[in-house]
């Protein structure tokens, strides 16, 4: 298991140890003792799966505290692109996002620790994403960030994802009073 750094510090892309033979593959896609030795020492204690078909763009989601979520994040099947954004005002990264492809094939998992808005976008028809959290989902602590925010700016490469209703109306970037 290895780490591959990306453009913000603090969110960490994991290269899992797949072993591969006639039959097949196996991996451990999370090992506590494993993580714990990467730096990413928590507890996760809610876990959460999502199937979409392609072209669904879900975020861009968060928690805000006392019920902010760290996410450790890959998919099963299927492929997407991720994307994380930085909300720690106090942050040199605040309002920057990373972006990468998380797919069944190169088996990547990503953590995202509190303090960021985080969302996808499926790229082939039932895709299974799934995530581990370190706090309970709580309705009243839910707010999203505009997928499409200007100031962000984050480019899908897609023209019009398919949406909740929740997430056509997310506040802009400009409009967030940042807790974190």
């Amino acid at each position: 298991m290895e780490i591959i750094k990306t453009e913000i510090e603090d969110v960490k892309l994991i290269k899992p140890d797949v072993f591969r033979d006639a039959r097949g593959y196996f991996y451990e896609s999370y090992n506590k003792p494993k993580f714990n030795a990467l730096g990413i020492e928590l507890d996760f204690i809610q876990d959460n799966e999502s199937l979409s078909s392609k072209g669904v763009l879900r975020g861009l989601h968060f928690q805000v505290p006392p019920f902010a979520q760290g996410k450790l994040i890959r998919v099963v099947k299927g492929a997407v692109l991720d994307v994380a954004v930085d909300l720690r005002k106090n942050s040199k990264t605040f309002g920057k996002f990373v972006s990468f492809e998380l797919s069944e094939e190169n088996k990547l998992v990503c953590w995202i620790p509190p303090g960021f808005a985080h969302g996808f976008l499926t790229l082939r028809d039932e895709t299974i994403f799934s995530y581990k959290c370190t706090n309970y989902y709580n309705k009243d602590s839910e707010r999203s960030i505009r997928w499409n925010d200007p100031d962000i700016n984050i480019d899908w490469n897609y023209p019009d994802p398919l949406l909740s209703d929740k997430d056509q109306i997310a506040m802009l970037f400009k409009n967030f009073d940042s807790p974190f």
